[in-house]
This record gives C-alpha cells, structure tokens and sequence, in this order.
C-alpha cells in the first residue's frame, strides 16, 4: 500500500465554521524556546495538540491540551489561523494558537512522555507535512506580534 498525500491548508482565524473543526494545535513558547511533546505511543515529536470534546469552544480546548499534555498555563491564547488537512479522501479542520507560557508545572499526565524545549522545530515529527506548515505559521506570528 502506498503513502496517502497529505495536504494543509492554511486559513484565516476564524474562517472554518466552529461545527466542523475538530482539532486544535498551539504554538507555545516558554522562554526563549518551543515547547514540543512526545506521545508515549510514539518516538516522535508534536506541538500540544488535541481534539476539541463536545460542547467545548476552541478557545477552552487549547486550553485544556496545553495543559494535559505539557502541564504548561497560559493567561492567553491567541488565535492564529484556521487548517484545513486533507488525507486521501478524508478532510479535517482545526484552529491554530499561539502562546507565551508563562509557567510549565512539569507534571506530565495523560499520554505524554517528555517535553523538549527547543530552538526550533525537531527533526523527528509525528506530523511532519502538517507541523512543518503550522510551525511556520506561528513563527510568522510571533515575528509580527514582536514589530508591532
């Protein structure tokens, strides 16, 4: 069986209708470095990210994974851009944050293994064709919020 193309696609915040967006992903700073996590079903890295429950706002949701999944708190997260991920046939939606971190508790709870704070993306992603793009996303961000 052969590989499924993957394709991102990146849209404005805000743009994809809240019923169909299923994931959420931050981009989070702590200090001068990104904070990625590793899955303990995997030997791979990914920025905390995780599927929005019933009845949960986006907002709440990035919320609740920033912290599930690397125990960090943030006073706000901003919205960055909407994506939408095409798989074979199959297409999903989600919203993109970007975040200062202002503290990590380093608990690690639920399926998270390790945190790795760094300069710049890992090598090693779980996601790569989507984290690269996202990543990207929120560099631009975080360059823009830094002129203004």
């Amino acid at each position: 069986m052969g590989k499924v193309e993957v394709h991102t696609r990146l849209l404005a915040p805000g743009s994809v209708d809240y019923r169909k967006l299923k994931y959420v992903v931050i981009g989070a700073r702590y200090q001068d470095a990104w904070i990625f996590v590793r899955h303990h079903e995997r030997i791979t890295w990914e920025m905390p990210a995780g599927h929005i429950e019933p009845g949960e706002s986006t907002d709440r949701a990035a919320e609740r994974e920033l912290f599930e999944e690397a125990g960090a708190t943030c006073p706000a997260l901003q919205p960055v851009a909407d994506y939408q991920v095409t798989a074979g046939e199959t297409t999903g939606y989600g919203r993109l944050y970007y975040a200062v971190v202002h503290e990590l508790t380093r608990q690690l709870e639920f399926e998270t293994d390790e945190i790795l704070l760094s300069a710049d993306l890992p090598k090693s992603l779980t996601y790569p064709e989507v984290q690269t793009l996202l990543f990207r996303r929120v560099m631009e961000h975080e360059r823009a919020e830094k002129q203004n």
